[in-house]
């Protein structure tokens, strides 16, 4: 008989969790998962009722006896937690638009992850996930925290960094879609297609693709300058490669790439729905409102096809397929944010990559790759570095810090406007980051 499983989601309220749940309903065979405790703040209340009833419904009507369980004690969700998940937003939609329209203000790419957008969404929640790891140090020490929370690769940066449990993994639906994106070009079943993922999180690249064992990255490049065969996603504008560069590069894109290799081009996009009210934040604002009265109707009881629209397609494969290979020792591989530990040469051993990974009843594994192409290898050391000194800035609260943050990132052109994008973001999300108030008096960080 297999051990019951104990499931913590942070951020239960999320539009997201009914993608979850559904996750778990189709594996309760190999995954038992008796109780799943929902839980989120105060703020988020009213979210958690409407989606955890939406969850209670899912779960009696695929017939699993599974429990579930809505809190705002996140103290009593974590005590004996086999597995904690972390889906938040830290100020709520609201402070990804600020994220969004700020940078813009200014002339420079809005973005949740990426950019001055993603620099304050980690300052913003690093401290927050490192209080949860400490809880988790104390009351589910042999859980693994399994987060998806964005910027994910700087959050899980500075979890494996100044984290007081290590048992870390974060995951991204990315790779995923990456994957079953060439498969449909190539009209092949996805279970064929085999990438070797290196990089780091919202920047990772396909170095080989493999189908049935047999190398045929050429043939799926070619397929990929093709500006009619691109791999896009819903929140990034569907900028075609130039073929010249996409061959010349020889390796798969991600969609995120087109902010470092289309800046001009991306920005120009933002501005022109900044100036409509439109930006990615607010859009997703409207279906959140949208989903939300969907998930009240009591004759819902299975996760509707419109939260694909949201842009979380595929994430519970991504989270459950990983929490049931550790579970069940399954030795497969997948693709993770995860401690270094020498899989790519040059980036430090306690430093967070995605990579491809064995994942075993002791976790990930990661795979070796050695060093990244030179062709790729600059831009990845510096996101690294933005990551590292960014992760710095959230835990100490340096103004100095977060400014070079910025500086070092290469969607911010010069250091005044660092300082100026700087200042207004620290303003506009005071509320969310005491630490670089708190010795500093009102205007001290300036």
């Amino acid at each position: 008989m297999k051990k019951a499983v104990k499931i913590t989601t942070i951020g239960g309220g999320s539009s997201y969790t009914p993608e979850l749940v559904e996750g778990f309903i189709k594996r309760y065979d190999e995954l038992p998962v008796r109780e799943l405790w929902l839980v989120d703040i105060e703020e988020g209340n009213e979210k958690l009722e409407i989606v955890g009833n939406l969850a209670k419904r899912m779960v009696e009507e695929a017939g699993v006896p599974m429990d579930i369980h809505l809190t705002l004690d996140r103290r009593q969700a974590l005590k004996g937690a086999d597995f904690v998940t972390t889906q938040m937003r830290v100020g709520q939609l609201d402070a990804r638009i600020k994220d969004e329209r700020i940078p813009l203000q200014h002339g420079i790419i809005g973005q949740e992850t990426n950019g001055a957008g993603g620099l304050f969404k980690g300052l913003r929640t690093i401290p927050v996930l490192l209080e949860i790891a400490e809880e988790m140090q104390e009351l589910c020490p042999d859980a693994w925290l399994i987060n998806f929370t964005n910027p994910a690769g700087m959050v899980t940066e500075a979890l494996l960094r100044y984290g007081k449990h290590q048992k870390v993994v974060g995951v991204c639906n990315l790779p995923v879609n990456v994957r079953m994106t060439i498969a449909r070009l190539l009209g092949v079943e996805t279970e064929r297609v085999q990438i070797d993922f290196a990089g780091l999180n919202h920047l990772v690249y396909g170095l080989n693709i493999y189908i049935d064992g047999d190398n045929k990255t050429k043939e799926v490049i070619e397929i990929l300058a093709d500006p009619e065969k691109q791999i896009t996603m819903r929140n990034i504008a569907p900028l075609p490669w130039l073929p010249e560069f996409q061959k010349s590069l020889g390796v798969v894109l991600c969609p995120y790439h087109r902010y470092y290799y289309k800046t001009k081009e991306i920005l120009e996009e933002e501005l022109e729905s900044f100036k409509t009210g439109k930006t990615r934040a607010e859009v997703v604002k409207r279906l959140e409102a949208e989903l939300f009265e969907l998930y009240k109707n009591p004759d819902l009881n299975i996760k509707p096809p419109q939260l694909e629209k949201r842009g979380g397609a595929y994430y519970s494969d991504a989270a459950c397929n990983l929490i049931s290979s550790i579970y069940n020792d399954k030795g497969d591989i997948q693709t993770l944010n995860v401690r270094n530990d020498g899989a790519i040469t040059g980036i430090p051993a306690e430093s967070a990559v995605e990579v491809n990974c064995f994942v075993t009843k002791d976790g990930p594994v990661p795979i070796a790759v050695g060093e990244l192409p030179v062709e790729v290898n600059g831009l990845v050391q510096q996101i690294k570095s933005f990551e590292r000194v960014a992760a710095e800035a959230a835990v100490t609260g340096s103004y100095e810090k977060a400014l070079l943050a910025l500086c070092i990132n290469p969607l911010v052109p010069s250091d005044e406007i660092a300082k100026n994008v700087l200042d207004d973001m620290l303003e506009a999300h005071k509320e969310f980051l005491p630490q670089f108030f708190q010795n500093a008096g009102e205007a001290g960080y300036r």
